[in-house]
Parts: structure tokens; C-alpha cells; sequence
């Protein structure tokens, strides 16, 4: 029986951030204090905290601490830490990829493009979008309005006639200098504002132009700006959901919960304009108050990334702490409302009836896949069944064989522990060969440590992508690893590779074929299709590079160095293919009597 005493005897009333771990060394739960000593000690003095509190506090075996220089550094490390080591006890957020932005970037004819990740000063960001969808619809848009390029700079630079973009309406072609310099920047400005949210300057700016070119009897000109207008106020129309308080940044976060769901609706609003929303579903949320669930969102979703001067919540958030750590974060004021009125109720009103449908949407579709579940559950007589992992292999003829490990658990796909293999030193179409390493190397690590991390989790069932000869291979991997009690099932193809004909291999090498209409046929189906869509598509991206560079390679005198400088030059091998002798001996390191060669061997 784990005694505490000694330990909260020794800690000190300072901030900073505490770990509970269990008898097997498992992190159950991270947290701050502002006082460790206090805070620590009250999950062994209270009596009426929640169920799940008392079953955590029951299995803590040790605990540590770590002493920060204020509470804002505490709830800092906290949050790298829950993100990082994903404690059983906390509530959790699916950490996505970077929000999409749209770039104007710095060059003398600025290119309009998508963009994930740090922003760079040298270019004018606007976002981020909540979507990947949202961010491209505006870029098509804004092609449509403005004819901004979006072409690549070294495909910029070595362009002679126009491209298709032109022809149908979307670029100015500055590349050919169809359009001059001073038009092309006023395009830019435009544009700018009205990524800004200024729509009224920018049909202001637009609708004199207009006039002017009409009074000067330039009548080509006067309709292309006509047409502009046009396409301006069908983006006013479609794209936007339009505020009438300036040019407002502002997040909107919305809260919904219903039968121990939880859905975190966040809305975006830049420049004044909604560009959309994105619904978040935490883990471990069921019995926590909204004012600690609304906190979690904050702390985990903002630390480390760009915030907005304003975040308007439906809900109270206790914590003082957290406006204070984004504006120190972002460099800027953040203020946290949660007396919403007039406009901004209006914003907060339309986000909790979106997090209320998205929770319906998620219930539905969680009934579906535990029918599904709960059918092979039944079907192998493993009623624990949660975790399942699939692996398939890809290749074309043997050329850039690579395997996929998909992760199915929680009623739902886990895209961010899937993992891809990269498949070498076998014989080229060895599908059994492919096989063995890669379950060797995703479960060796498994045996040797135990289940400590997400990529060493150890799965209740294993399917197989193939038939008893695949199974056989992963029977003899497990065995080799002493991991035996790993159930195991193959999926093989059925007559003519049809769905809904596959059939189930099992280790004693008995075979089920399901009806086509069996749910649990059909969850495995899912899990084996994307695994099989994550595997080619990693397949196709290594082949498509290691054609690029053999084909560079096959030619004497062009070695790594000036492989790389063509291909930065032109931008791919494609446009290498394209460029004549004496576009080919422009580039460093290239001779003329080079660039004939690389012709010949790319003709």
C-alpha cells in the first residue's frame, strides 16, 4: 500500500507540476499547483472527489514533482508533458497538424499559396483556417478576383508563354509580363484587404477604377474590373460570414455534452470574417465540469501556437493564469470574454449549436462502430477487444516496398500512431521477407520494454493484410519475439479480390468467410483499406522519388550536388525535361557540352 506521507512532508509550497505513476512505472497523471505541497496532498485528504479520482489515487505507486519559477511555467510544462506522455487520467485533445494559412510571399510578383507550419517573416500570413478546405476555397477565389500566380518560383522564372491558368482566367501571367508590375501590386493591395476583412475599401478602390477606365474609353479594362466587382460580392456572399464590428480577430469556443460525449466547438473569425469551424471530441472528459474542460482546451490547444487578441467562451474559466501566459506567449494582449454580447453571442450562440449537432453526428456514428465492434467481439470471443493494429505491404515489382501499421481503437481510427516501414535488404518482391521485418521492428521494441509508449502499445489483435502464408510469417515473428499471446488473424482476398467476399485466416489455419453485411466484416474491411490506402500512398511518394533521382543518376558527371542544384533550379525533373540545352548550362556547375548530355538522356 502506497504511503504519501513522506512525500508530502517534502514538498515545498512553491508552483509547479506533479506526475502520478502507477506500480508499472505508467504515467497516470500530470498536473500544476500553484502550491505543490497543497495541491498534491488534497487527492489523499478529500472524500468527495470523483470516482475516477479515487481509482486513480488507488493505483499510485509514486509520485514526482518538479518545482517551476511561477505557475505560468507550470501550466506551460504541464501541457508539454500531457501532450508528450498522454497520462491515462487526464483529459486529452487530439493534437492535429498545424492550421493552414494563405501567404502572399515577399517576391517582386508575390505568389498567393497554402501553407502549414511556422510562419516566416519574409511573407504576409492570413489565417489560420480551420480547414485545409476553407484555406484552398479562398485561394480559388482570390485567384478568380485578383489573377494571382500561384506557381512555384523556379517555374516563375523559366516560364516563355503562358500557362493553362491564364488561359482560363486565373493568373495575370506575370511570368510573361502580360500584365505591368504597378497593376500586378495593385492586385496584391486588393487582395490584402480583403484577406484583412476590408471588403467596402476594396469594392471602393475597385468600382473608381472602373469609372475611370470607362471615362477614358478604356472599355477592356473597365470590364475586366467590372467582372472583379462581380466576383467580389459572390465571395461576400458565399465564402463569409460577415461581422459589422471592424476588423475582428477572435477565436469562439463553444462547449456541448450530452450522455458523458463532450464536443469542443472552436470557431474563427479574422478580419471580422467566420472562416469556419472545427469540432474537437477530448478523452477522459466524462465527469469533469465545463470550466475544467474549457481550461484543458485552452492550455493544450494555444501553448505554442498562434493566438488571436480575443477568445469568447461560453463557459467561466477560473484560471488567471492562462490570458496571461498566451499574451506573453503571443507577443500581444489576449483577452479572455465570457460576457458575450450583442455580436459576439451571436457568434457564440451559432458555435454551441454547432458543437450540439457534431456531438449528435458523433453519437450516431459511435453507435455504428460499437455495433461494429460488438459483432467481433463476439465473433473471436474477445470481449475486451479495443486495440487492433493492421499491417500491409506495397510495392511495384518489387521496386519501393514499404509497409503500413494502422491503429484502430477508441471506436475510431488513430492516425497519429500510424507508422510507415520502409522495407530493405530483402529480395525485391519478397512479400513474406517485407512481412517479417516489419513486424519484427514494430514489436520488438514491445517485447524487450513493455508497453510504455504509444508506439510500443501493445495491441489486443493483429490483422494481417493476406493469407495463411502471411499469418504463418507473423505466427513465427511472434513467437521469435515471446509474444504469443498477441491474437492474430489473416485477411485474405476473396474470388476476384471483391469486397464483402474476404475471408478470415485464423493461426490453427481454419478459414470463416462472413456474410457481406456483417458489421463485424465491415470494421474490418475499414482497417484493412486504410491500411492499405496509408501503405500506397507512402509506396507511390518513395517511388515517384526514387525515380527522380535514378534518372539524374544514370547520367555520367551529374552527381548529388548538381542533382540537387537542377532540380531547385527547375523546381522537379519534370520542368528539367522541359528546359532546352541553353536553359540547362545556365545553371551552376552545368557545362554546355553537360547540359547536351542531360538532354539527350532526358529525350
Amino acid at each position: 500500500m502506497f504511503d504519501p506521507k513522506p512525500i508530502l512532508d517534502s514538498l515545498p509550497l512553491l508552483p509547479g507540476v506533479y506526475r502520478f505513476f502507477d506500480g508499472k512505472g505508467e504515467v497516470l497523471y500530470v498536473g500544476k499547483a500553484r502550491q505543490l505541497k497543497k495541491r498534491v496532498a488534497s487527492y489523499f485528504q478529500k472524500t468527495n472527489v470523483s470516482p475516477r479520482i479515487r481509482l486513480m489515487v488507488s493505483h499510485v505507486a509514486r509520485i514526482e514533482t518538479t518545482v517551476t519559477r511561477s505557475e505560468a511555467e507550470a501550466l506551460l510544462l504541464e501541457n508539454n508533458l500531457i501532450k508528450s506522455l498522454r497520462p491515462r487520467y487526464n483529459i486529452l485533445f487530439r493534437d492535429d497538424k498545424s492550421y493552414p494559412y494563405i501567404v502572399l510571399t515577399g517576391d517582386e510578383f508575390p505568389r498567393l499559396t497554402y501553407y502549414r507550419g511556422t510562419p516566416n517573416r519574409q511573407h504576409q500570413y492570413f489565417g489560420p483556417y480551420p480547414n485545409s478546405y476553407a484555406a484552398k476555397e479562398s485561394i480559388q477565389l482570390l485567384q478568380k478576383i485578383f489573377r494571382i500566380r500561384t506557381c512555384e518560383e523556379s517555374v516563375f522564372k523559366n516560364r516563355t508563354r503562358p500557362c493553362l491558368l491564364h488561359q482560363i482566367h486565373r493568373c495575370a501571367a506575370p511570368c510573361v509580363k502580360l500584365i505591368s508590375a504597378e497593376d500586378y501590386q495593385a492586385n496584391i493591395r486588393n487582395a490584402t484587404l480583403l484577406l484583412q476583412g476590408k471588403h467596402q475599401e476594396v469594392e471602393q478602390t475597385l468600382r473608381h477604377a472602373m469609372e475611370r477606365a470607362s471615362d477614358e474609353l478604356y472599355f477592356e479594362l473597365a470590364a475586366e474590373l467590372r467582372d472583379q466587382l462581380r466576383a467580389l460580392h459572390t465571395v461576400q456572399q458565399k465564402q463569409f460570414v460577415e461581422s459589422t464590428g471592424g476588423a475582428t480577430d477572435a477565436d469562439i469556443i463553444a462547449l456541448a455534452q450530452q450522455d458523458g460525449l463532450v464536443c469542443v466547438n472552436l470557431a474563427m473569425v479574422r478580419g471580422g470574417r467566420h472562416l469556419g469551424d472545427k469540432s474537437f471530441f477530448p478523452e477522459h472528459a466524462e465527469d469533469l465540469s465545463a470550466d475544467e474542460i474549457v481550461q484543458a482546451f485552452i492550455a493544450q490547444h494555444y501553448l505554442n501556437r498562434s493566438v488571436p487578441p480575443l477568445l469568447v467562451l461560453g463557459e467561466e474559466c477560473s484560471d488567471e493564469t492562462l490570458a496571461q501566459l498566451l499574451s506573453e506567449q503571443a507577443g500581444h494582449a489576449v483577452k479572455i470574454s465570457m460576457a458575450a454580447s450583442g455580436e459576439r453571442r451571436q457568434w457564440l450562440e451559432m458555435g454551441q449549436r454547432n458543437a450540439q449537432l457534431a456531438l449528435q453526428q458523433r453519437k450516431a456514428q459511435q453507435g455504428g462502430q460499437k455495433l461494429r465492434l460488438d459483432k467481433l467481439r463476439e465473433l473471436l470471443d474477445m470481449p475486451d477487444l479495443q486495440r487492433i493494429e493492421c499491417f500491409d505491404i506495397s510495392h511495384t515489382m518489387g521496386e519501393a516496398a514499404q509497409a503500413s501499421c494502422v491503429v484502430y481503437e477508441n471506436l475510431d481510427m488513430r492516425s497519429s500512431q500510424y507508422r510507415r516501414y520502409n522495407i530493405t535488404g530483402i529480395t525485391p518482391g519478397d512479400d513474406y521477407a517485407a512481412m517479417r521485418q516489419a513486424l519484427t521492428r514494430r514489436y520488438q521494441k514491445l517485447a524487450e520494454d513493455g508497453p510504455k509508449e504509444e508506439n510500443t502499445a501493445r495491441p489486443d489483435l493483429v490483422l494481417i493484410d493476406g493469407g495463411l502464408g502471411q499469418l504463418h510469417i507473423a505466427m513465427d515473428v511472434m513467437h521469435e519475439l515471446g509474444l504469443n499471446e498477441l491474437a492474430l488473424v489473416g485477411v485474405a482476398k476473396g474470388e476476384e479480390r471483391k469486397a464483402g467476399l474476404e475471408q478470415l485466416i485464423f493461426p490453427d489455419g481454419t478459414a470463416k468467410q462472413l456474410r457481406s453485411d456483417d458489421p463485424a466484416l465491415h470494421l474490418i474491411q475499414q482497417i484493412r483499406d486504410e491500411a492499405h490506402r496509408f501503405a500506397i500512398t507512402g509506396h507511390r511518394a518513395k517511388r515517384g522519388k526514387a525515380r527522380t533521382a535514378s534518372s539524374l543518376e544514370e547520367i555520367s558527371g551529374v552527381g548529388d550536388k548538381r542533382r540537387r542544384s537542377l532540380l531547385t533550379h527547375f523546381g522537379g525533373l519534370r520542368e528539367v525535361a522541359q528546359a532546352s540545352v541553353e536553359q540547362l548550362s545556365q545553371v551552376e556547375g552545368i557545362s554546355k557540352s553537360l547540359a547536351e548530355a542531360i538532354y539527350r538522356q532526358l529525350h
